[in-house]
């Protein structure tokens, strides 16, 4: 933590969760906003479905090789700079997108969007951790999770107006104005967490230290796929979308939003949960908790799809209690993450981050074309998904039972004990 964290952020708690909050929505507001405008887009550029579908694995795959670098840069040269500039140049890619005279350029300003959104996603989380300690740090994580969750629910719908009365442009001209409201608020706003004492060297050699350091730590490793493959399960029907709900579902375009409102309440709801348990219930409790909920949720689901045709009337509820189950244990299993190696914390929610976006990437562009026509093969994939999580949560547990006991004798109000081992 910042020496001086009590004076750096004097207002509630709340406020910072929605100034970090809407740093983060930009990445889901890059990614559906559009999707309502794929046939239109296709059509106004002379594309292919197939290259349509690049300018969403473009974005995917700029934002997790980028993700890799936005933490560490922080931890050398602060956390505010990093997210400023990485907000400029969101601004300045989405005026590129909404010029976009073909499909290569349209890829190519997305590559760049991809490139810089996740300053504000990865950064954020080490700017909690630098100014509360690890059960005020759960609460504001879930509460930035909550506010988070109203962004895929809305965007889709304001991307479907936007093409219905503006035409597809007006989609990035949108993102363009919410990049550059979002620089002027956190030039005013956001303090720099970092104090220079804690700040990394940016040379070569220690980068690449801390880059071995984290990369061949296992627990690292299996800590970041407990998070981040559990969320594809869920992310593999938003990216099959059309598919799922008009090709299976037989639902109209002005239907989707039913999806969407059931599977971020369901986010949110479990970030709510998950902020209410902090400092009350073991992280090491609350994370396996929510495994459980994933585990019922998706065999429901898949009995569910091999004995019945899906219909709407049921198919999204188990969809809806899945992402309960995850909203309630990630931000635990984060601040796991950020705390295994304090002195990089920046470098870790990068690495996070990449290993999260690389699976979504492979997801979108690999699982999700190959199930998507079968709401049986959608729902055996979310299983799969979540199966190799939930194996790695009890490996770490197994392997290193330490993990976590800092914070579970922190709620228990016994004396501490290392996280090492």
């Amino acid at each position: 933590m910042h020496p001086q964290a009590q004076s750096l952020w004097r207002g509630p708690r709340w406020a910072l969760a929605i100034l970090l909050a809407v740093l983060g929505m930009v990445g889901p507001f890059s990614i559906d906003t559009y999707l309502p405008a794929f046939a239109g887009i296709t059509d106004a550029l002379g594309a292919t479905p197939v290259q349509m579908q690049q300018t969403l694995s473009a974005y995917l795959f700029g934002f997790s090789f980028m993700s890799l670098f936005h933490g560490a840069i922080s931890d050398s040269f602060g956390r505010r700079s990093v997210v400023l500039w990485g907000v400029a140049i969101f601004a300045a890619a989405s005026v590129g997108c909404a010029l976009a005279q073909d499909i290569g350029q349209l890829v190519f300003f997305r590559i760049l969007q991809g490139l810089s959104t996740g300053a504000g996603i990865v950064v954020s989380r080490a700017v909690v951790r630098d100014l509360y300690p690890p059960s005020q740090a759960q609460r504001v994580m879930s509460q930035i999770t909550i506010f988070f969750g109203i962004a895929p629910a809305i965007a889709p719908m304001i991307g479907g107006w936007l093409f219905v009365w503006l035409g597809w442009r007006s989609i990035f001209w949108f993102l363009a104005a919410i990049g550059v409201a979002l620089w002027i608020s956190n030039y005013r706003y956001l303090p720099e967490t970092l104090d220079r004492s804690e700040r990394q060297s940016f040379r070569v050699g220690n980068l690449l230290r801390g880059y071995w350091q984290l990369g061949l730590d296992p627990r690292f490793v299996l800590l970041a796929l407990a998070a981040g493959l559990p969320f594809n399960g869920n992310f593999l029907y938003v990216l099959a979308a059309p598919a799922f709900l008009g090709g299976h579902l037989g639902l109209a375009p002005t239907q989707f939003f039913w999806f969407f409102v059931l599977n971020i309440g369901g986010i949110m709801v479990g970030a709510w949960v998950s902020g209410r348990m902090a400092g009350r219930i073991a992280p090491r409790q609350q994370i396996r908790i929510g495994f459980i909920v994933m585990v019922c949720a998706a065999l429901a689901n898949l009995l569910a799809n091999a004995v019945f045709t899906a219909q709407a009337s049921w198919a999204m509820l188990p969809l809806m209690v899945y992402a309960f189950g995850w909203a309630m244990m990630v931000p635990a299993v984060t601040l796991l993450v950020l705390d295994l190696h304090p002195a990089r914390r920046g470098m870790a929610s990068s690495l996070q981050m990449f290993v999260g976006s690389g699976a979504n990437a492979i997801t979108a562009g690999v699982i999700a074309p190959f199930v998507m026509h079968s709401t049986l093969g959608l729902a055996a994939a979310t299983v799969g998904l979540m199966s190799i999580g939930l194996v790695a949560w009890i490996t770490v547990g197994r392997r290193w039972p330490l993990i976590g006991r800092l914070e579970d004798a922190a709620v228990a109000g016994r004396p501490s004990m290392s996280v090492g081992g």
